[in-house]
């Protein structure tokens, strides 16, 4: 059954940038484990900032959006396709108990939306 190993424990670089104080951990059963090293940033879910968009999907889901993060980079570990990485977010966001009216359009905008972040960083590079 996935689930979270451990907490998000992150420390706020700025408005938009967050990085890990410790790593997160998380059981996949699409993967096996994936380990978030500490120091690594993240920008969270990137949820427009449209009003009703932002009030309904924004400020979510931070440890499954962690997990997409890191997934995307051209150097994580473990390695996976998109259409895994997609999945993991969307089954982090599951095993997390959000309810499918929140994990679906998440994870259709991460499917329909993030292509052009497909593996053009790495796990060190900042934001």
């Amino acid at each position: 059954m996935a689930k979270f190993i451990s907490g998000l424990d992150v420390v706020c670089i700025s408005d938009k940038v967050w990085k890990l104080d410790a790593p997160l951990i998380y059981e996949s059963d699409l993967v096996g484990q994936i380990e978030v090293c500490k120091d690594f940033e993240c920008d969270f879910a990137s949820v427009p900032r449209i009003p009703i968009v932002y009030e309904l999907w924004g400020n979510r889901a931070h440890r499954a959006a962690t997990l997409h993060d890191w997934l995307y980079r051209v150097d994580s570990i473990p390695l996976v396709s998109r259409s895994q990485a997609d999945g993991v977010f969307k089954e982090a966001m599951q095993a997390t108990g959000q309810p499918w009216k929140i994990w679906f359009p998440m994870w259709l905008g991460v499917r329909m939306g993030s292509i052009p972040y497909w593996h053009k960083k790495k796990v060190g590079d900042r934001l």
